[in-house]
């Protein structure tokens, strides 16, 4: 009954896909015939643990997509994580005789439960429903993709397009370096000229994501002048560290926290008269007295930008605040790039305008962008500056991600692959850089 009833939604849409050529009616035809397999696929990688610290089954999952790719004349390799602590991507490469544009599609093969998760199992609701590990998030991505390719295969059309994937190991917990972990990710968006993403975006078949805001780590380090409580605030001794961390904190919401798709939340904060603080860990331990002023304070937050010129302008503004001492106190402020913002460009809205357009011509209704404000970081921002289209969130739909209620909404699943599957065909069309 459950293939039954996805087999006779997907035989629906054709019905109204009016806008539609012949041989785009030959692609989603093979769609609706791949389903099955697909959704075999599905619950096969999802049954392996691929936490990312799980390198043993992040390569087991990427094993799986290997072969599915070859099987489709792609040429595979895998390249080790060791350098930067990670099991390492999945790269998949066919690069024919194709005239069209040169494309990238990203995806990532590991998922936020680790092994001691309780959530483990691929579990079918009902005829359109399954709740697992990454069904979202995003295994779920990786078989739309997968599926869109098959159907351009099927239908006598895969060889006119140049085409590399990137499938990622470490998407949810990147390995640092992070621009080690990243290098062959923008070597490809190098390569290419249209990247296309296949996370689930904000779950709304609806939308898709033209925009994702940077990931930036900040740490702020105090001190104070360590002496009796009773003598806080005289002006040899000072306020100490964790006031002048408090002063620092209150300038930053005052005078950043009102400018639009500019964050930065401070995660964590200790101070004392001693301290530890382990970043990687998120975790640290203090020691002090009520009767004696903080002599040390750190804090640690993330900052996010939807473009490079917002970032940059954000880190001026903070360091000036961070150096605005109270008496007696000193502070310093650090950065760490993880991921970059990806600016929604002129180029990204064309590339959503033909996704909106093959939804209608689908029968399947308009598409529009996602509020970057409710878009994460990730990988396709690593293509930022380097193709003239991006966009992600052609993904499998549902709710729940990052949770142990991360449910798949599989009725999207052919239409999700029916999209991907028309676009990539009419990029095709539109001749080489498209």
């Amino acid at each position: 009954m459950f293939r039954t009833a996805l087999l006779a939604f997907c035989m629906t849409t054709p019905l109204q896909a009016q806008g539609l050529s012949p041989a785009e009616r030959r692609i989603t035809a093979a769609v609706d015939h791949g389903v099955p397999d697909a959704i075999t696929l599905l619950a096969k990688t999802v049954n392996i643990n691929s936490g990312t610290m799980n390198f043993p089954g992040v390569v087991a999952v990427g094993t799986l997509f290997s072969e599915a790719f070859e099987s489709l004349g792609f040429k595979t390799r895998w390249v080790d994580g060791t350098p930067w602590g990670r099991a390492g991507h999945l790269i998949a490469e066919r690069i024919g005789a194709g005239t069209g544009p040169k494309i990238l599609l990203i995806g990532h093969l590991d998922t936020v439960f680790e092994e001691d998760s309780p959530f483990q199992q691929y579990t079918v609701i009902d005829d359109s429903t399954a709740k697992g590990p990454g069904t979202t998030d995003m295994k779920g991505g990786n078989v739309v993709m997968l599926l869109a390719l098959r159907a351009l295969h099927e239908a006598g059309l895969l060889d006119q397009i140049q085409v590399t994937v990137v499938l990622t190991g470490d998407e949810e917990k990147s390995g640092v370096p992070i621009t080690l972990a990243r290098q062959d990710l923008r070597a490809a968006a190098a390569w290419a000229d249209i990247a296309i993403g296949f996370e689930d975006g904000d779950g709304n078949p609806r939308t898709a994501v033209v925009g994702r805001r940077g990931s930036t780590d900040w740490f702020v380090h105090t001190t104070g002048r360590p002496a009796h409580s009773s003598q806080v605030f005289r002006s040899d001794i000072g306020s100490g560290a964790i006031f002048e961390a408090a002063r620092i904190l209150t300038a930053f919401h005052d005078s950043l926290s009102t400018e639009p798709f500019l964050t930065f939340n401070p995660g964590v904060m200790i101070g004392g008269t001693a301290l530890t603080f382990d970043a990687e860990e998120g975790r640290g331990t203090a020691f002090g007295k009520t009767n004696v002023i903080a002599e040390h304070g750190t804090i640690a937050g993330d900052l996010r930008t939807i473009t490079p010129e917002q970032l940059a302008s954000a880190k001026v503004r903070m360091r000036r605040l961070t150096e605005r001492h109270y008496e007696e106190t000193s502070a310093t402020i650090e950065f760490i790039d993880k991921y970059p913002p990806l600016a929604p460009t002129d180029g990204n809205r064309t590339l959503l305008a033909m996704i909106d357009q093959a939804s209608r011509d689908l029968g399947a209704g308009p598409v529009s962008a996602v509020d970057p404000a409710r878009a994460g970081a990730a990988d396709i921002s690593f293509t930022a500056g380097l193709v003239t289209m991006a966009v992600d969130g052609l993904g499998l739909m549902g709710t729940g991600g990052h949770t142990v209620d991360e449910t798949a909404n599989l009725s999207t699943l052919p239409l999700q692959a029916k999209r991907a599957a028309i676009v990539l065909f009419r990029l095709t069309q539109r001749g080489p850089g498209a």
